[in-house]
């Protein structure tokens, strides 16, 4: 995957690793690229910035508005040649979150994702091809050290993001999923004390998360993971889930007599 003379959608657009990826594609010579954003006034900022930007307000959670917003994409500008599923947010705490917050974060986390693909996919597969890039975190394929539902969400849009590849990757739809650790974004910034000490210190720049983006895309790399230790972590845990778990109980700990 190229985006040279694409036609490129990012949700989640206007901020952090979204503004990122929209400036990035841009540059590498998209022909349109769709900043869509809750925050409508800053999705215009980030489209005015860049060749062939165009601002869409949308609230990913919406299925509504997720198929508006493909809708609009085919009809003024054609066919979607990579859509990129990057909204996301974060809530912390455990079990005791309330229902209300586990809701927000299911919506926007994972049913955002299942929106848009659904909305994207048939015109897709109509042509034979497509591409879906989708924002989890290295949180999907390890955990979230003091965020449940954060933890859970990602677990599942990995998941998703599986069975899309496994499902469609023999009708031309190519899947990468994007897992990176910690990145200099607000949300990390504004995150619970216990994520900001444990991802604050190799955090990367949300411009270097592009940079690892458009290097996997190139490749059709399936995991996407800007901090490459990741991987290893990833790997330990599916070679002994225990001694694994055990480790996280270490570093939860530490983590927690650092607060």
């Amino acid at each position: 995957m190229n985006v040279l003379g694409k036609i490129v959608v990012v949700t989640g657009g206007a901020n952090g690793i979204g503004r990122a990826l929209c400036m990035r594609f841009a540059a590498e010579g998209a022909k349109v690229v769709v900043v869509a954003d809750i925050d409508r006034p800053a999705a215009e900022q980030v489209a005015r910035e860049i060749e062939g930007g165009e601002a869409i307000p949308c609230n990913v959670a919406s299925e509504s508005e997720a198929a508006a917003l493909v809708d609009h994409v085919l009809k003024v500008h054609g066919p979607i040649d990579l859509f990129c599923n990057n909204a996301g947010i974060g809530v912390a705490g455990g079990c005791d979150v309330p229902n209300h917050d586990w809701q927000r974060i299911w919506e926007v986390n994972v049913m955002a994702h299942i929106f848009s693909v659904r909305a994207a996919l048939p015109s897709m597969l109509a042509r034979h091809r497509g591409y879906f890039l989708q924002t989890a975190s290295a949180a999907g394929l390890l955990s979230q050290i003091g965020s449940a539902p954060y933890a859970v969400t990602k677990h599942a849009a990995v998941a998703f993001a599986e069975w899309l590849a496994i499902t469609h990757g023999e009708d031309g739809i190519g899947v990468s999923v994007l897992c990176p650790q910690g990145v200099r974004t607000s949300m990390l910034e504004h995150s619970d004390a216990a994520t900001r000490a444990l991802l604050h210190g190799n955090a990367l720049d949300p411009n270097e998360v592009a940079q690892a983006v458009v290097e996997g895309l190139a490749e059709e790399k399936f995991l996407i993971l800007p901090h490459p230790e990741v991987l290893e972590y990833f790997r330990r845990k599916a070679g002994d889930y225990d001694r694994w778990l055990r480790g996280m109980r270490r570093l939860q700990a530490s983590v927690q007599g650092a607060r």
